[in-house]
């Protein structure tokens, strides 16, 4: 469903970002985008969502392609119309409407009430706890009930893709439990998922299949049970290492390390 190909973007007609980046997100999977601070994730999703303007970038190479149409210099609103929806790192929930309020504000777009209807029926019955809560300011939620609101709201446009990025940033691992578990029942209900994270374990626990970037470029890929049984992986994202006896450690263990060449390349 989204092809991006050879994609670079500048921002401030200074600052190279992405190093012609590639990925797809294949209809009905899910796709895990990993790599560090820095390495080029969040502006990757700007250019698929037409975020990249608001901050004062631009696709200089290379398209954003979504079900046979480039979308790279399309407006934000467009986008999400034709089906893709991104709840950004941090929530970015409106703190002082309901509960209530915010999801109806996520259904903008969607200009048929049948559709709103059905959306806020889902949304409540993937988020119980926003149902029990719907009349509550939604500032004063804890942090994962705001994380379950923002996905919630994002939902309620009705998107054929929905990005995630960092879902499980700052919360509790039960909390991160329960997220996942979600992401896999939005994407059972049909819906494709691009999810950006630094919790590769979470990630690619339920991804079929995943990128890893660095430095703005793509330096790895595969299926999701490949890139889990990867050494570099397994050292540099999974916090393993193995010894030369074999035995297995932290990463917290592990004094010097270096990226093989290959990561570099």
């Amino acid at each position: 469903m989204l092809d991006v190909a050879n994609l670079e973007v500048v921002y401030n007609d200074v600052i190279l970002v992405l190093r012609g980046l590639s990925l797809e997100v294949p209809d009905e999977k899910i796709v895990a985008l990993l790599g560090s601070n820095g390495a080029g994730k969040t502006t990757t999703l700007r250019a698929v969502s037409g975020l990249l303007g608001v901050h004062e970038g631009e696709v200089t190479k290379g398209t954003v392609t979504w079900k046979g149409q480039e979308i790279q210099s399309s407006e934000a609103s467009t986008i999400v119309k034709s089906g893709i929806t991104q709840v950004m790192e941090g929530r970015r929930i409106f703190a002082e409407l309901t509960v209530d309020e915010n999801l109806r504000t996520g259904a903008f777009t969607n200009t048929d009430k049948g559709s709103r209807d059905a959306a806020y029926a889902r949304a409540m019955d993937l988020f119980p706890v926003l149902k029990e809560r719907r009349n509550s300011t939604a500032g004063y939620l804890s942090g994962g009930e705001q994380q379950m609101l923002a996905i919630g709201r994002a939902m309620m446009s009705d998107p054929e893709l929905l990005i995630l990025d960092e879902p499980s940033l700052g919360l509790a691992p039960l909390l991160v439990e329960q997220i996942r578990d979600i992401i896999v029942d939005i994407n059972k209900q049909g819906v494709s998922v691009l999810l950006i994270e630094q919790n590769a374990a979470m990630a690619l626990s339920i991804a079929d299949y995943g990128y890893i970037m660095e430095n703005g470029k793509i330096v790895l890929d595969g299926d999701a049970e490949k890139l889990r049984s990867d050494e570099d992986v397994q050292e540099f994202y999974l916090g393993l290492h193995t010894d030369e006896s074999g035995e297995r450690k932290s990463f917290k263990d592990v004094k010097h390390y270096k990226r093989r060449k290959r990561w570099l390349s």
